[in-house]
């Protein structure tokens, strides 16, 4: 394990708990693994310099809480944290999209909602706040971050459920591309940390397809709209390729679900054709805009499109995706472990995961240690090497990265 992991002069701020909720065990059980694994490949650099290691609770074997979230057949529901937590740095780890999770209410089966799943995160702060040193959350899929300004007479959710945390006792919030992160601006006095998947997007390109050329003849960047474009900006000046924008002319003059329909995608940007095209956005609900961005880019002749999203949901199921795999209108999806992904989605052909579980767990150690978070973790640097690694060392480095 690289040094980097390892904190010179840095001691815990307190005992390390993950308390991971039922919606994010998968994802918390690899967190853990990591962050035990780090540690205890520290162990021998520290213990050359004569550090205390019981002191800095590096010596056990997992970081991950005894909790439970039990219902009644009203389906009230309570917490219940079956250790001692005082005195400890927890990091409670909540998906609000898995779907997957039910319970009983009055005989008839309910699936859990993202309100559920908040309501459960506020159970389990509610029963540990109290006693820990520090509280911290880790949303991956910011809860309510679509609903994160207000037009006309409409409710302001997320800014009213950071606020409720914050209230509660929470000291830090990580989430990860929150959909505006500008949202932030409701707690500005307490922590808040949005985090970028992009090193991980581009990490499993390169281990995925070593045939790509990274230069602007061959490669270009695209956002699905307006929102995107940051995002694509970023990893566009990155890579040193050009961008491109569709924006979505809308019908104002309907609501459908909510939201005014899609007339049209228009594009903005050089021409495609012959190119690979990355989409890149934050998350693919429905999927209905990506799927018809990368129509249209096939139609101007781009050779291959991949879609890159931080969050799968595919609310309307995955049937569209394989018929626009099908018909060669996408090439793969690559999206992040950060939500619950079901497992026909895991094992279709056109998809590709990338794993966050490490970044995650470097993230808390770096907090539990109190220290900069861009000491390790600069996505610009690591991207930069793995570029650089791609095209002087291409197939045989990405192999060992397998």
């Amino acid at each position: 394990m690289a040094n980097n992991y390892v904190f010179e002069d840095s001691l815990p701020i307190a005992p390390l708990k993950l308390a991971a909720l039922e919606s994010s065990t998968e994802l918390a059980t690899q967190v853990n693994n990591h962050i035990v694994s780090f540690r205890r490949n520290d162990i021998q650099e520290l213990l050359r310099r004569k550090e205390d290691l019981n002191y800095r609770g590096y010596n056990v074997d997992s970081y991950l809480l005894d909790l439970t979230c039990s219902r009644f057949g009203t389906g009230e529901a309570k917490a219940v944290i079956n250790e001692s937590v005082r005195g400890t740095d927890i990091f409670i780890m909540v998906d609000v999209t898995n779907h997957s999770l039910s319970y009983t209410i009055n005989g008839c089966l309910n699936h859990m909602s993202p309100d559920d799943h908040f309501q459960d995160l506020s159970r389990v702060i509610g029963a540990t706040v109290s006693t820990a040193h520090r509280v911290n959350v880790i949303m991956p899929y910011l809860y309510e971050g679509r609903q994160h300004r207000r037009t006309h007479r409409e409710s302001l959710d997320c800014a009213i459920a950071l606020q409720e945390l914050v209230q509660m006792g929470v000291s830090n919030i990580i989430t990860f591309d929150a959909h505006d992160p500008r949202v932030q601006n409701a707690i500005p006095l307490n922590g808040f940390d949005n985090f970028m998947p992009t090193y991980q997007f581009v990490k499993t390109l390169f281990t995925h397809d070593q045939t790509l050329k990274i230069d602007k003849e061959h490669l270009m960047i695209i956002s699905p709209d307006e929102g995107a474009m940051p995002r694509a900006v970023y990893l566009a000046n990155n890579l040193s390729v050009d961008v491109g924008m569709f924006y979505k002319r809308r019908d104002y003059s309907r609501v459908e679900n909510g939201r005014n329909p899609i007339v049209a995608h228009e594009f903005l940007g050089s021409s495609v054709e012959g190119k690979t095209l990355l989409l890149i956005d934050d998350m693919i609900a429905s999927g209905e805009s990506m799927l018809d961005t990368a129509r249209e880019l096939k139609e101007r002749k781009a050779d291959k499109v991949i879609v890159c999203c931080t969050f799968g949901l595919f609310t309307n199921g995955l049937e569209k995706f394989d018929d626009y795999y099908q018909k060669g209108y996408i090439d793969y999806v690559i999206t992040t472990n950060l939500n619950y992904r079901p497992q026909a989605l895991l094992e279709r052909e056109w998809y590709l995961e990338a794993d966050m579980s490490k970044y995650l767990a470097a993230i808390i150690n770096n907090l539990n240690h109190d220290v900069s978070l861009d000491r390790t973790l600069s996505p610009t640097r690591k991207i930069q090497k793995l570029v650089r690694n791609y095209t002087s060392d291409g197939y045989e480095y990405f192999q060992m990265l397998r």
